[in-house]
């Protein structure tokens, strides 16, 4: 799978510290991932063959069971890398469940997954834990980002706005991603800016992450913007 729309091209500023070739000869073929687990995948796996291409990373991030998981698995080309883990009664006593319903595993490190935009612009998506006890991940994973994709529940809007202090704390762009989930009510875009406090430039969009051409168009809004920020 690769979404390739035409008019995005990499930015001159924003070059990868060398051209990912892709370099297979050593690399063993990669095992059948049991049940539960993440396969292991070689180079192969995350450059497409032959190519020369700007490699640019976006962070996916959002509160609490908001759909990190769920749109990096939607949208990767390759088999994204998780670390979810079962739910825990000594987790529901940490984690803030309010307004969560069926949900039994949650992310415990990072999510991974990479989308092809066009022959010369791969993305490789990092996705953040969205519990408060994972916060001081993010610094790290905010290294050599270029922007973020920033999912928001409409019925629980408060529960973003540390994630949006965290990313403009990090000095990254980025993008609200409005996840539709089932049976909510559409909102009105001038007052989720408003309930967020947005700039007038910052985009919104709104998405399905359980759907491939929602969430592709909602990263390719993002990089769309992000071009536009560094030219």
């Amino acid at each position: 799978m690769a979404f390739a729309p035409n008019s995005v091209e990499p930015p001159h500023a924003v070059e990868p510290p060398h051209a990912v070739e892709p370099d297979t000869a050593g690399d063993p073929p990669a095992p059948h991932a049991g049940p539960g687990t993440s396969p292991r995948l070689g180079a192969q796996a995350y450059v497409r063959g032959g190519a020369t291409q700007t490699a640019v990373k976006i962070l996916v991030v959002g509160h609490f069971a908001v759909g990190k998981t769920t749109l990096i698995g939607t949208i990767s080309e390759i088999e994204p890398l998780s670390t979810e883990e079962t739910m825990t009664r000594a987790g529901e006593e940490i984690d803030d469940l309010k307004g969560v319903t069926g949900k039994t595993t949650t992310t415990v490190a990072m999510d991974f997954g990479r989308l092809t935009i066009s022959d010369r612009v791969v993305l490789y998506l990092f996705g953040t834990p969205g519990q408060q006890r994972f916060v001081q991940m993010w610094e790290d994973m905010a290294r050599g980002a270029l922007g973020a994709l920033v999912l928001v529940d409409p019925e629980r809007l408060a529960d973003s706005f540390q994630v949006i202090d965290l990313i403009e704390q990090y000095g990254l762009d980025y993008a609200i991603a409005v996840n539709h989930f089932d049976g909510a009510p559409p909102r009105d875009e001038a007052a989720l800016r408003e309930a967020l406090d947005l700039l007038d430039d910052t985009p919104v969009v709104t998405c399905d992450a359980r759907d491939e051409k929602s969430s592709a168009a909602a990263l390719t809004t993002l990089v769309r913007y992000l071009l536009d920020r560094v030219r």
